[in-house]
């Protein structure tokens, strides 16, 4: 999966169109987002818990054009909790977005 900076400006921009300001919050909204689902996989104690918040994330990324995010949240879904390099993996996918 290649790694595209602009994916998520895309999809908003084709979404809400030329607004900067809108972009810039749904933006923020998603990078919140992404975080809380990854702070959920991190007090994840069963695997299902685990598994919710990595598909959750994996949903949230299918909406906003994150391939390469989406393709590493359905890895973590099958590593099963506590995989701290799923985590790794995915903080680094949602800090370069």
């Amino acid at each position: 999966m290649a790694y595209d900076p602009g994916a998520i400006d895309a999809t908003l921009a084709a979404a809400v169109g030329d607004e900067p300001g809108l972009i810039a919050e749904l933006r923020e909204a998603f990078l919140e987002s992404s975080k809380r689902h990854m702070e959920a996989m991190e007090s994840a104690d069963t695997d299902a818990a685990w598994r919710g918040a990595a598909m959750r994330i994996k949903g949230l990324a299918a909406s906003f054009g994150a391939v390469r995010l989406m393709g590493l949240a359905e890895e973590a879904a099958r590593a099963g909790a506590g995989s701290e390099e799923m985590l790794r993996k995915l903080h680094r996918a949602v800090s370069r977005l």
